[in-house]
């Protein structure tokens, strides 16, 4: 019997510590309940989707268009253009980070009204919970146009179809919105933004006359606490106005609007009109604006004493670091030589004169081909005999390791990179340096181009709306900030809307390249893919312009994006863009 009892309470024993075995305790882990208590918590949702904006770092995805190439051979982009791009493989997928961030936002905005942000005050927990609304919806449309941008496109049927809103993180299986429903959604959502941000920039108020729309009889004090100038980089009222006028302008491109909807355009126009007129319209273009990436420029910025940069609408914080002249700085200056500018693109840049250099005005000198050229050639990209960090820069035979495809980081092009880089950065292992940077999410150039696109196709060369000012004057001021000569001859020859067309898509690409635009100009605007990206051979006096690498690109479907195939396998609502 004994034996028995023992037994029987060591097997009692025995089921204990397997019950602990399978059931350990609660580990240290917060529930989503947490948010309630912890304002801090809370606005973790919001900080993680800011951390899902796609313009938080340069794509240099200019490397899979005819802009440029990579001597990287494990570059996506390179991959992308010669052949791989697919549902399977698609460097530009956001597909996963857009919705995660979406979801966030739409957690957040269920519970900003219950978060304790300022117990002790309720006046300042008011003004949060209005400042929170207003970043939550602002970015929820930030990031729903850059998802709207990369898989919009037709099915099978030629239904335009644009992006899913989910009504909860629980179904994912749901239809894609068509184009026109995704961008009024998109705009509902911008439009409740400026609801809560009704004032343009965060910067703290000296009296009660500068509160703005919506907040009056608010404490000053209690206003700069929640909406003062250390917040200068969260996204503000005016951030918002300048997406719709990104937004408009997509709705309005070929791609999507293929009857040419004129009153579209209208829209583009007007949004970007509205808050360059807060500046001074034409007369407001920053006149370094092309040069915001300098040495002088970055270190001039003093949040401080609110100094900032006159031609950044939103930027991120500034960081101190060399990787961007590590990746792109010649191999002369101890860089990889990484992207590469291509020949296509340098014969974009006119002359000095302001003429194309195929134009029989020009006096270009193919012997002689980077003579009297545009300023903003040797500013942006550094050709043979060109120099870098004060240093001359031969890419030609006889030029040692920066000449093309001398070793695995020479130029394969003939063309180094020069934009965006700072030339006081030092790579010299003895003596290696670090400066500071910034990355840019959009500058008011873009958006002084955005209207011009927008305004010669509502109103012709001249035409200004309800503006002061047409796509000329905005032409005429980036052109002579350039340094084109004045007067400038060959834009007062531009007479009819496709000329000047022609001149404003050159002008955007030339004052935008290699900030990622381009990969989506061309497809916004269905011109050709395939253009094969060159170089030039220099041997000597002699110059002969090489193929460097095709753009295996299909014309018939590739201006649309592809989803991920792992979503359509998940999620039979979804439909697949044509042809992929």
């Amino acid at each position: 019997m004994k034996i028995k009892i023992v037994t029987f309470f060591a097997c009692i024993l025995l089921l204990m510590s397997c019950q602990d075995m399978f059931d350990p305790e609660n580990e240290n882990i917060s529930s989503f309940n947490r948010v309630y208590t912890d304002p801090g918590f809370a606005e973790g949702l919001l900080i993680s989707a800011y951390a899902r904006i796609p313009t938080n770092s340069l794509s240099f995805n200019d490397v899979a268009t005819d802009d440029a190439v990579t001597n990287d051979k494990n570059n996506g982009y390179l991959r992308m253009a010669t052949g791989e791009w697919s549902a399977l493989y698609n460097p530009e997928n956001q597909w996963t980070d857009a919705n995660t961030a979406v979801i966030y936002l739409d957690q957040l905005i269920n519970i900003i009204d219950s978060v304790e942000w300022k117990w002790s005050n309720s006046e300042i927990k008011s003004l949060y919970v209005k400042r929170f609304y207003g970043e939550a919806y602002a970015l929820k449309g930030v990031i729903q146009y850059h998802l709207l941008q990369t898989v919009a496109g037709y099915d099978e049927a030629g239904n335009l179809l644009g992006i899913p809103f989910f009504k909860d993180d629980k179904n994912f299986n749901i239809p894609r919105a068509t184009f026109e429903e995704s961008v009024n959604q998109i705009y509902s959502d911008f439009n409740k933004a400026l609801e809560y941000l009704t004032m343009d920039d965060y910067q703290n108020i000296g009296s009660a006359s500068e509160l703005p729309t919506g907040y009056a009889g608010v404490s000053i004090d209690n206003y700069n606490e929640v909406f003062g100038k250390e917040l200068n980089q969260r996204i503000s009222g005016r951030i918002v106005k300048a997406y719709k006028a990104r937004l408009a302008l997509l709705a309005a491109s070929p791609a999507f609007s293929p009857d040419n909807d004129v009153t579209l355009w209208q829209n583009a126009a007007n949004y970007a009109g509205q808050v360059l007129s807060g500046i001074g319209g034409v007369s407001g273009l920053d006149p370094n604006g092309h040069r915001f990436y300098d040495a002088a420029r970055v270190d001039g910025i003093n949040l401080a004493s609110g100094s900032d940069s006159k031609e950044i609408i939103w930027r991120r914080s500034i960081t101190v670091s060399n990787s961007r002249e590590l990746s792109n700085f010649p191999p002369s200056l101890f860089g990889q030589g990484n992207v590469n500018p291509t020949q296509n693109i340098v014969e974009a840049f006119p002359m000095a004169n302001g003429f194309p250099i195929k134009n029989s005005s020009s006096g270009y000198d193919a012997e002689n081909p980077y003579a009297s050229r545009d300023p903003r050639l040797s500013l942006y990209i550094v050709y043979n005999g060109g120099t870098m960090s004060g240093k001359t820069i031969y890419t030609g035979v006889g030029g040692g390791e920066n000449a093309r495809d001398s070793i695995s980081t020479s130029t394969r092009t003939g063309y180094y990179l020069k934009k965006l880089l700072r030339e006081d950065v030092n790579l010299n292992p003895s003596s290696t340096n670090t400066k500071k940077h910034f990355e840019v999410h959009m500058r008011y150039t873009e958006l002084f181009l955005i209207f011009a696109e927008a305004a010669n196709e509502a109103w012709g060369p001249d035409g200004t709306g309800s503006f002061s000012y047409s796509a000329r004057d905005v032409i005429a001021a980036i052109r002579k900030r350039a340094g084109i000569a004045q007067p400038d001859a060959y834009l007062a020859s531009i007479t009819t809307k496709e000329q000047m067309r022609e001149l404003i898509r050159n002008e955007r690409r030339l004052e935008l390249c290699f900030e990622g635009s381009r990969f989506w100009d061309l497809r916004r605007w269905k011109s050709d893919l395939t253009e094969t990206a060159k170089g030039i051979n220099i041997n000597g006096n002699s110059m002969t312009v090489i193929n460097v690498e095709n753009r295996l690109y299909d014309n018939s479907f590739m201006h649309y994006g592809p989803l991920p195939e792992n979503e359509l396998t998940k999620f039979d609502a979804l439909i697949q863009n044509r042809g992929w």
